[in-house]
């Protein structure tokens, strides 16, 4: 039987074995066997290997994992720097500088990930290098370098992930996004909050904020705010976000909640764009079919639970959040109908909008020559006019 198949069995006494022989024996090729298997285990299952790894380590054996450190995984790094730490104390940390200084990119983020179980008045020179590969390309380095420049409450490496924020790029603001969030700088959440108002990639930073603040505490902070990046995650599934996020955010306790507040214009726009959302998942099999089973339980469990919504009852609300300044107007003009409610957003200082507002009107065959000649005395960006003349 495979060996693979073995550790990540249910079995103790295979799995048991095999681990006990993957640190014995340093077995490298089955480590970075498993390795590969990540994009192919659920996460649950590589919990259990992870213990299970663990387990098998003692004084004796330990050591065997330095082996293991040109084959990086996200799902053993912890448990590979915490067992190391463990047995070793501080004995390993000139051994893991020099992986930080010359090893590969892999070796690099796993000495990385061993630092945050260091004392940070043994790091202070190395500080100025992490805050280097906090910007590598090979993303796990740079993720585990952010976190350690947490743990050492790196001011520096913060402010300058504040000030990308304020950049015209919105790659350099989504950067900054993420390295805030990593950091795990809360207060931050503001600056955040207001990059995803005005960004295109509105969705893809509405995907980082639940691992700042959970929902329960963003309502908590925020309510509108809160809606406002479930509404963008919302749309983020599945092309964006997996539809794991559905669990990973346990979004059945925010719409539970919801469906217990009095409704208002923003939280009826979430439960209609919600309503939509999964039973559009519930039924296509494709969305669900590589999904574990309690993401497919959360996603059928949240459908039956949104089927209360009264969807009649909702349209009245849409039509409070057609303003120029909701944050909710892209979001409401999907379940608006009367051509006239459209029209009044025509002249609109958000040409993005007006363009919105041009395509819905197509779409309703309602579209005519006065319309675009309208929208074309307040849209100035070259790009929009001329996607408007082709419409």
């Amino acid at each position: 039987m495979d060996l693979i198949k073995k550790l990540t069995g249910k079995n103790p006494t295979e799995y048991e074995a095999v681990a006990k022989s993957l640190v014995d024996n340093s077995d490298e090729d089955l480590f970075a066997k498993l390795v590969k298997q990540d994009d192919f285990l659920f996460d649950f299952i590589k919990d259990n290997v992870a213990k299970r790894i663990q387990s098998a380590c003692n004084k004796d054996n330990y050591l065997h994992l330095l082996d293991f450190l040109e084959y990086y995984s996200p799902s053993y790094d912890t448990m590979i720097a915490r067992v190391l730490y463990s047995f070793s104390g501080d004995e390993l940390i000139a051994d893991m500088k020099e992986f930080f200084l010359n090893g590969s990119d892999a070796r690099k983020a796993y000495a990385v990930k061993y630092f945050t179980f260091v004392s940070p008045e043994r790091l202070t020179e190395i500080v100025p290098l992490v805050r280097v590969t906090a910007e590598s390309d090979f993303e796990p380095l740079s993720m585990n370098s952010i976190e350690l420049l947490s743990i050492l409450k790196d001011e520096d490496s913060k402010h300058k992930a504040l000030e990308k924020l304020k950049s015209d790029d919105e790659f350099t603001q989504f950067d900054g996004v993420k390295f805030l969030v990593n950091y795990q700088a809360k207060d931050a959440l503001g600056d955040i909050l207001s990059v995803m108002k005005k960004s295109s990639l509105a969705e893809n930073i509405a995907a980082e904020i639940p691992y700042l603040l959970s929902f329960e505490e963003l309502f908590e902070k925020d309510a509108e705010s809160a809606l406002l990046v479930l509404c963008n995650i919302l749309n983020a599934i599945p092309e964006i976000l997996p539809v794991t996020a559905v669990s990973n955010f346990d979004l059945y306790t925010v719409f539970e909640k919801l469906l217990d507040k009095s409704l208002t214009s923003s939280i009826a726009v979430a439960l209609r764009l919600a309503k939509d959302k999964f039973e559009e998942l519930c039924s296509n099999d494709e969305y669900l079919f590589d999904c574990d089973k309690n993401t497919k339980d959360d996603v059928v469990a949240i459908n039956q639970l949104l089927k209360k919504v009264n969807v009649g009852k909702l349209e009245s609300f849409f039509y409070d959040e057609l303003f120029d300044g909701s944050d909710f107007v892209f979001f409401a003009l999907d379940y608006v109908n009367e051509v006239e409610e459209l029209e009044t957003l025509l002249d609109s200082e958000n040409q993005t909008l007006v363009l919105k507002v041009l395509t819905l009107l197509k779409e309703k065959g309602a579209l005519s020559q006065a319309h675009k000649d309208s929208a074309l005395e307040v849209v100035s960006c070259q790009d929009i006019r001329n996607i408007i003349e082709v419409l």
